[in-house]
């Protein structure tokens, strides 16, 4: 099988070093010629809870390099859907897959209005992973990856990237509701990610603070809120202890939105909090909490250059 990962960013490159392993063809596409350039010489170092290790894998910028795959990966932030998936449409085939493993609502919407919807794979992972450079990688923690379409159905090619990356040592199943799926992972960002970005806390500290354990828990059940009015089953019966859970379990963890907001850049905030924001606009359910965090964050990212340092 001939897989493409767009995007070398923590996630790609943690899942590019993974599937090197096999025999499989495995490539990076990258916009970035330079990036391309020094995983093409040097590969993709990675350390953390799976040990010290090098993987050789190939970059590219230009698909013509690369011809048709039989999966694309996409891992970009989810503000580069929309691009990536152009630059990557030369790679899709008519069997090809296009499988989403990225953050927040309206990713697989994005890629079946240029890809087809018969071809996306939606996908949830708790691996966790934190960019170091380019081409080196921390594995911070292990988890399950799920995969699944939005129709619920199970074609062959969904067994076969299923058995793939069990092989690659990268723990997945397949759902028939991914749906569910994406929107309790969804809740549990609601939580977690903008609160440790508006107060640099990491996940654990968000329950030692009475203040942000109330905003906390405010933001996620104004989220279920709208999961309720838009009949989806969540995965778990008690989302509150669920996002606290997951606080205590990654309480070291920084989060993705707050490594872009102390790198200053962009967020995912549009695509989390944002999706609570519109739904509650589109329902007319009152969501302040969720508005007030994508209001802090937003206002955050644009003033980067303005902030005060001492």
């Amino acid at each position: 099988m001939k897989i493409v990962i767009v995007g070398a960013g923590a996630m790609g490159s943690l899942l590019a070093g993974f599937l090197s392993k096999l025999k499989e063809e495995v490539w990076v596409l990258e916009k970035h010629k330079e990036r391309a350039r020094q995983i093409n010489e040097n590969g993709i170092s990675i350390e953390g809870i799976s040990g010290n290790w090098q993987a050789e894998v190939k970059a590219a910028c230009d698909t013509e390099e690369i011809g048709k795959a039989d999966l694309v990966i996409i891992c970009v932030k989810s503000y580069h859907t929309k691009e990536a998936i152009l630059q990557a449409k030369p790679l899709i085939g008519d069997n090809t897959g296009v499988l989403t493993l990225q953050n927040g609502i309206g990713n697989i919407e994005i890629l079946s209005e240029v890809a087809g919807a018969d071809k996306v794979i939606g996908g949830v992972t708790n691996l966790g992973a934190t960019l170091l450079d380019v081409g080196k990688v921390r594995h911070a923690g292990k988890g399950e990856t799920v995969i699944g379409r939005i129709d619920g159905k199970i074609p062959v090619e969904m067994r076969s990237i299923r058995e793939i990356f069990n092989k690659a040592g990268l723990e997945t199943r397949i759902s028939r509701d991914i749906k569910s799926l994406l929107w309790s992972k969804l809740i549990i960002n609601v939580g977690i990610n903008a609160l440790t970005a508006v107060t640099r806390l990491n996940n654990g500290r968000l329950l030692e603070f009475e203040g942000t354990r109330r905003i906390l828990r405010e933001a996620v059940t104004e989220a279920v809120r709208i999961a309720k009015r838009k009949r989806i089953k969540l995965m778990y019966d008690d989302p509150l202890a669920k996002v606290e859970a997951v606080c205590e379990a990654t309480a070291t963890n920084v989060s993705s939105m707050l490594q872009d907001v102390l790198r200053k850049k962009r967020t995912e905030i549009d695509f989390i909090n944002g999706v609570i924001v519109r739904q509650g606009q589109e329902f007319a359910i009152p969501v302040p909490v969720n508005s007030l965090l994508v209001d802090l964050v937003k206002t955050i990212e644009a003033s980067y250059s303005q902030a005060v340092d001492k």
